[in-house]
């Protein structure tokens, strides 16, 4: 398969429009540090969120999400929990707001206003180090993979997959490393704009030559029903076998405890706070709490929407003109494929060029955002930290340039040695995130948990993610997770009670400037006899139920644009009342009392 000319002329189009941003901020990037990796704090955060959202919209990870709405169908909507999606919502409540006010650079910076600048807080300062280093490796892997399988089906020089991913990381790398986040956030915003109007135009395409009953045909009983039992009850026998094989190498069959368990992980990965990567650090470069607050509400409303109308249309697509062929493969099927090959078969030249620009760029974007915030780590938290603190800004600034160099080959290294999309987006958003949850959970919640406990509880969880797939090789990795959750939570615990607290002063300094709930009374004790008029945080209560009704508002956004697709009327009306109804209810009950 390859493109015609008129489409390859628009990809390379935009890749030159994408190397003369780089060049153009590349002036203004270099000024300081906090231009360079956080873009001087001056940003509007709406363009911060469109950056975001940008970042979210990546190859890999949409060539997975349509592999999963074509095995699962409607019931495809709870699978985004295994991230989980919902983590925004909890930085939309109020974890956004309380990182935001630390202003600090990255996360491993953030530590010092945790646990201060004894033994425990430069242990735990060099674990964060290292966890963001191994999750931004292990995104730039999962990139990698996705990236080269999907250039290979369309691009005309007989190159291999990974050869193809080498040459697009390279040239992605070469505009991040040009332009710091102005770059970044220029081209992302850039790509979204591109990815917006290509997910409508594809969505018209597939409800134009995809008629309900034609859908009909093709899907087993039960595929376009969202709500499950205990069992999936979904069988592809007889009209493609070879799903089913996928359906029981996914553990899915007890749909139910997959669900349940997706949920438990995602709530505890999202009440610890964002990963230390471009998330994180698209909080940090707000100008206020309240616009990091804002930044993640509107995170879901403009990357849901327009991305899930792009999976819907092209899974329809997929499920009616190309299931013949699929079926032809036999058990050698490569769910991961259906994406471009989708692309090839059903969007027009011209229109074909545009869209894979943008799901090019949206790959760009997600690598951009990785390989800016990895350098902030090596140049801001180990070589200024520990080398050379009184360096010129310069001098930093062509470190960092050494240090994307290093993160890239790193990145392109790993690539070469996963075998698949699913495989590595299990690991991350399963075995490495459950190594992150608890330390990075007690952090906010507990005054008494430490830097030891900290480091511990990260090391543990950092070593189980690492080593518990040669362990348990025969398990999927959704079911490792309370294993690994379990010997972060005993490394924790034991950590911080086998050590002296961290000192009064640094935890009332803290309480005072991030202002968390949770288990705080011995020390908001203190602070009130410094301070009578201090008030401790009693919001919960409103926090707990604007995150339940954002979870739900949230799955009506998802369920929304599927149902438009697959034409589902009824289903259609009942999303968009759920979504209107939490909408008035986090007006309510969370914009109206954002701090100012």
């Amino acid at each position: 398969m390859q493109l015609a000319a008129l489409d390859l002329v628009i990809i390379f189009l935009y890749f030159g429009v994408t190397i003369f941003l780089g060049l153009y901020f590349t002036r203004r990037a270099s000024k300081d540090m906090d231009a360079y990796f956080l873009g001087g704090r001056n940003m509007p955060w709406y363009v911060l969120s469109v950056s975001n959202a940008s970042g979210m919209f990546d190859v890999s990870g949409t060539m997975w999400l349509v592999s999963v709405f074509f095995v699962y169908g409607l019931k495809g909507i709870w699978f985004p929990w295994l991230w989980p999606f919902f983590n925004q919502i909890f930085m939309m409540v109020y974890l956004s707001v309380w990182l935001r006010r630390s202003n600090v650079m990255t996360g491993a910076e953030w530590i010092t206003t945790r646990f201060g600048k004894g033994s425990g807080a430069r242990l735990s300062h060099l674990i964060v180090v290292a966890f963001a280093l191994v999750s931004v490796m292990g995104f730039l892997g999962y990139a990698f993979v996705g990236i080269g399988k999907f250039v290979k089906v369309f691009l005309p020089w007989d190159l291999s997959a990974n050869t193809y991913a080498v040459i697009m990381m390279s040239f992605t790398g070469l505009y991040v490393i040009l332009g710091g986040l102005f770059s970044v956030v220029a081209t992302d915003v850039l790509q979204f704009i591109i990815m917006t109007i290509t997910s409508f135009i594809i969505a018209g395409i597939a409800m134009n030559m995809v008629a309900p009953e034609m859908l009909q045909e093709v899907i087993p009983k039960g595929w376009g029903e969202p709500l499950f039992g205990w069992q999936l009850g979904l069988d592809w026998s007889g009209q493609m076998d070879a799903v089913n094989d996928r359906i029981l190498a996914d553990g899915t069959t007890i749909f139910g405890a997959f669900v349940m368990m997706m949920l438990f992980k995602g709530v505890l990965i999202s009440a610890a706070g964002p990963i230390p990567s471009h998330d994180m650090q698209r909080i940090l470069s707000n100008k206020t709490p309240r616009h990091a607050a804002m930044m993640s509400g509107l995170n879901s409303v403009i990357v849901l929407v327009p991305r899930f109308l792009m999976v819907a249309a092209l899974t329809v697509l997929a499920l009616v003109f190309f299931s013949d062929e699929l079926r032809g493969r036999g058990n050698d099927i490569d769910f991961e494929l259906i994406l471009p090959y989708a692309l090839n078969e059903f969007i027009p030249t011209g229109l074909k060029g545009v869209l894979i620009a943008g799901l090019l760029a949206a790959f760009m974007s997600t690598i951009s955002s990785f390989m800016n915030v990895a350098p902030a780590y090596l140049v801001n938290d180990i070589y200024k930290r520990y080398f050379n603190p009184d360096a010129s800004d310069r001098t930093y600034i062509r470190f960092s340039y050494l240090a994307s160099v290093l993160v890239l080959l790193l990145g392109i290294g790993l690539g070469f040695l996963i075998p698949s999309v699913d495989s590595i987006t299990q690991w991350i958003v399963t075995a490495l995130w459950a190594g992150y949850a608890v330390p990075n959970m007690l952090k906010w919640y507990w005054w008494r948990f430490n830097g030891y406990g900290f480091f511990w509880g990260m090391l543990a969880g950092l070593a189980s993610a690492l080593f518990m797939p040669l362990l348990l090789p025969g398990w999927t990795p959704i079911y490792q997770f309370p294993i690994i959750l379990l010997i972060t939570l005993a490394a924790s615990i034991g950590g911080s009670l086998l050590t002296p607290p961290e000192d009064d002063a640094l935890l009332m300094q803290f309480y005072r400037q991030v202002r968390p709930w949770g288990f705080w009374s011995p020390v908001y004790e203190k602070v009130r006899q410094e301070d009578p008029a201090f008030r401790k945080n009693t919001n919960f209560g409103r926090d707990m139920f604007n995150v339940a009704t954002g979870i739900i508002w949230q799955l009506g956004l998802i369920a929304l644009p599927i149902l438009f697709v697959v034409q589902d009327q009824p289903r259609l009306w009942i999303a968009l009342g759920v979504v209107l109804l939490c909408s008035y209810m986090l007006k309510k009950n969370w914009y109206d009392k954002l701090e100012n």
